[in-house]
């Protein structure tokens, strides 16, 4: 196998290879080929001598995932109103994200873990990402209690009280057997003072020691599986940079930025993603948590961002809203009654964009009808997917910069 990697210091020029697989430097076009890439890598196929984007592969137990990436959010092991079939086949998205606090509370880690782990759990057979449940168990501010242990809370469903810890948090992820782990972090809200943000941020490093030293002493990795850790430092750019540092001294295979889009400015949360990719190590993969809009996920893109997650496709569906290249459509509008039109002939892949009308979306959101959201989920998912197919292909041929600038600035018009 033959793997050909930028590196940020020393560029193209280093030859190294073992059994497992050979890695060349060299001044060409860097481009993939491989016979068997080892489980639980990141390789970075292409990152340009001038410009920030990437193009990556990370490699998983459940299978390759081509960077960038945005992964539709199961929350309860389920895509809202998307069969996994589905999720294969039309939207065709490489990886998902599951939720950590919604499945330990129901239907419990043990009917996970004797099911062989969240994927096979939801015949999903694919990689699988897991968040560590912090930034629900913060959401729920008025039922929790923190020190630097863990966190007490109360379960929204019954009320009963439960610890979450980096302990905790690690077995949990273990038991769903994701292949993506992250650590246990606080994250603080947009408005807190420097001083909460300053406490939040030395607890996160913290509890990303202690997550990092149990998932070893568990032997999670040993079959590729990985753990994230998560930058934090909300909306001050001495604490993002000191959080990153800190968790970049302690190794992870890849890392997170979270604690944004938590109710800031777009200007500010795009700075912080900006401030943090800047220091991150360029041969680690860059997630950035719980983000965003189709021109909010080609910034960060060009800011050097990887993977992202985000509800808003299937939410904007459930709302009859529909995202195309020209801007978000509100099917609910009187003007799409008579409108025969497909939903969006462009969006190859995808039958639900093509072979559906308007009107006949907006009778079915106007009826109730629940397929409204599953055929609208599938055709928004799609389009999120796509794009970043599309936003791939273009670093690839060197034209990411001019293309996602003429496309952010055509859907704007159109919204």
């Amino acid at each position: 196998m033959v793997v050909f990697l930028h590196t940020q210091n020393f560029g193209y020029v280093l030859a190294f290879q073992n059994t497992e697989f050979s890695v060349l430097y060299t001044n060409a076009k860097v481009r993939v080929s491989r016979e068997r890439m080892m489980r639980g890598s990141f390789v970075l196929e292409k990152k340009s001598e001038y410009e920030t984007p990437r193009v990556g592969m990370l490699s998983l137990p459940n299978g390759d995932v081509p960077t960038p990436v945005f992964m539709p959010v199961g929350t309860q092991a389920t895509v809202k109103g998307t069969l996994p079939r589905d999720l294969r086949e039309v939207v065709k998205c490489p990886i998902i994200l599951g939720n950590t606090y919604h499945l330990n509370l129901r239907p419990g880690v043990g009917v996970v873990r004797k099911a062989g782990g969240i994927s096979k759990f939801m015949n999903w057979n694919g990689p699988v990402l897991t968040d560590s449940g912090g930034f629900q168990v913060f959401s729920l501010s008025k039922l929790r209690k923190i020190d630097d242990e863990g966190v007490s809370f109360r379960s929204h469903l019954d009320g009963s009280e439960i610890f979450l810890g980096p302990r905790e948090a690690v077995e949990i992820q273990d038991g769903l057997h994701s292949d993506v782990a992250m650590c246990l972090d606080e994250c603080p809200p947009a408005q807190a003072t420097r001083e909460e943000v300053q406490s939040a941020t030395n607890r996160t490093s913290l509890w990303a020691r202690a997550c990092i030293n149990h998932w070893q002493e568990r032997e999670c990795d040993q079959n590729g599986r990985m753990l994230f850790g998560i930058v934090q430092g909300g909306r001050f750019e001495d604490l993002r940079i000191k959080s990153a540092e800190e968790l970049m001294a302690m190794n992870f295979p890849g890392y997170a930025i979270g604690g944004v889009s938590v109710g800031e400015t777009e200007k500010q949360m795009l700075d912080q993603v900006k401030w943090v990719s800047s220091v991150l190590p360029t041969e680690k993969p860059r997630y950035v948590m719980g983000v965003g809009t189709p021109p909010q996920l080609l910034q960060m893109i060009g800011m050097g961002a990887d993977m992202f997650d985000c509800v808003m496709p299937s939410r904007a569906a459930r709302h009859g809203m529909a995202f195309t290249k020209n801007g978000t459509l509100n099917l609910r509008n009187e003007k799409f009654k008579e409108d025969y039109s497909p939903l969006d002939e462009t969006l190859e892949c995808c039958y639900v964009s093509q072979e559906f009308s308007k009107a006949y979306l907006r009778h079915l959101i106007m009826a109730k009808e629940s397929l409204a959201g599953v055929l609208l989920s599938l055709h928004n998912l799609r389009f999120f997917v796509k794009l970043m197919e599309q936003a791939r292909k273009h670093i690839l041929d060197d034209s990411f910069s001019g293309w996602s600038s003429g496309w952010i600035e055509n859907y704007m018009r159109g919204k």
